[in-house]
């Protein structure tokens, strides 16, 4: 009895609090959304609960592993990544199908559709963040020259996958990657003298790009390859209703919904503005018309509270690998929260980047669980002397 009490203890119950909100959250939305005749008999909120038990199952699992563990294997769970997405390229339409113009999932006969880049995300951070923290105990002095080689370690980690999701191709993760690249740089240590040169340069390099779509679209199709569709959402952002009736419709009916919900929306079930698959990205649109501006704060309010906890762990750990760790899924999450939100009222251009725990979707819930599951593990296996706040 007071073994199975050390364990209980062990476990991050105020970490459980905030998924739980996030899940009586996501019931409450996809419960709105699928009143529409668009979805038929399927129950997507029994769907949706169906995939958080399943990330519980994860969450679980990952406390089976310790963070050392985490570290040791770091290479082949990224290594198993890669490997699952070079499958997916070369595998046939009858198993990787080709969704919304892009091959992004697995379809497996009982199991259903599996994301592997949902995963890949978790596996590139651990990846990170063992490199960072071998580096460090490798060149016990820091100069410019061993912090431009770390720089080159963390983006080679990066590149390759998100080069074979660009493949696919799927903006939004790569995106994503990005912000986890860009998160773990910041935390790494790398002296500013080369992240700002590398990120100023990133961002002009970004503001060129962005200047030849609006200017010169045809020399990116030609030269980079980037879908035309990709640029009608650039478009549409800018100018959503010069394009009401194509890649517009969504953002305009988005910021009808939001704005019509006020301070304290039309109700439960009460929406009257149709937004298409309305419980996925755009979930937030639907929190905004039902709920009002009252309970698309609670929302955000929920996210920060979830970033806070994991600021915290990141703070109060004393292994620097658990520490990048952390700020890598920070990164992931926060980074999907602003974008998606974002989309919905114009603040950033639509993209396939669902609200992280909130959005209907199995592989993305269960690759943020996976993500969560290892911070679990940081608490469950160190907590006694990792986060004391007294020196041993």
């Amino acid at each position: 009895m007071e073994t199975k009490q050390r364990v209980v203890d062990k476990i991050d119950w105020g970490l459980v609090f905030i998924i739980l909100l996030l899940f009586i959250i996501s019931a409450a939305g996809i419960s709105s959304a699928q009143t529409t005749e668009q979805y038929g008999e399927t129950n997507y909120v029994l769907r949706q609960a169906l995939n958080y038990v399943i990330g519980f199952i994860i969450i679980g699992f990952a406390l089976f592993f310790d963070p050392e563990q985490y570290k040791r294997l770091a290479w082949y769970i990224y290594g198993i990544g890669i490997f699952l997405l070079v499958v997916l390229l070369i595998s046939p339409e009858t198993i990787a199908p080709v969704i919304n113009g892009a091959k992004s999932w697995f379809r497996l006969p009982v199991i259903g559709s599996i994301q592997p880049s949902e995963f890949m995300k978790t596996f590139m951070i651990l990846a990170m963040a063992r490199v960072i923290s071998n580096h460090h105990e490798l060149y016990q002095s820091k100069t410019l020259k061993t912090d431009f080689i770390l720089m080159l370690k963390i983006a080679a980690i990066a590149i390759v996958p998100m080069g074979f999701v660009m493949q696919q191709p799927d903006l939004g993760t790569t995106l994503v990657m990005i912000a986890i690249t860009i998160g773990i740089i910041l935390v790494s240590g790398v002296n500013w003298k080369i992240m700002i040169p590398a990120f100023g340069s990133f961002a002009i390099l970004g503001g060129a790009i962005f200047s030849l779509v609006i200017w010169k679209p045809d020399l990116l199709e030609k030269y980079l390859g980037i879908e035309a569709y990709q640029f009608g959402r650039i478009y549409s952002w800018l100018d959503p209703y010069n394009y009401a009736r194509e890649e517009g419709f969504h953002l305009i009916n988005s910021l009808n919904a939001i704005g019509s919900g006020q301070i304290f929306g039309k109700g439960y079930q009460d929406r009257e503005v149709y937004i298409p698959e309305n419980h996925t990205d755009f979930i937030f649109s639907v929190i905004g018309e039902e709920y009002g501006f009252i309970g698309a704060s609670i929302v955000i309010s929920v996210f920060f509270v979830l970033i806070y906890h994991l600021t915290k762990t990141a703070l109060d750990t004393r292994d620097p690998f658990n520490a990048y760790v952390c700020a890598g899924i920070i990164s992931m999450i926060t980074f999907h929260v602003f974008q998606n939100i974002g989309m919905t009222i114009q603040l950033l251009p639509i993209t396939g980047i669902p609200l992280p725990f909130v959005s209907y979707g199995g592989s993305s819930l269960m690759g943020n669980m996976l993500a969560l599951g290892i911070v679990f593990s940081m608490r469950f296996h160190h907590k006694n002397y990792m986060f004391s706040s007294e020196d041993s």
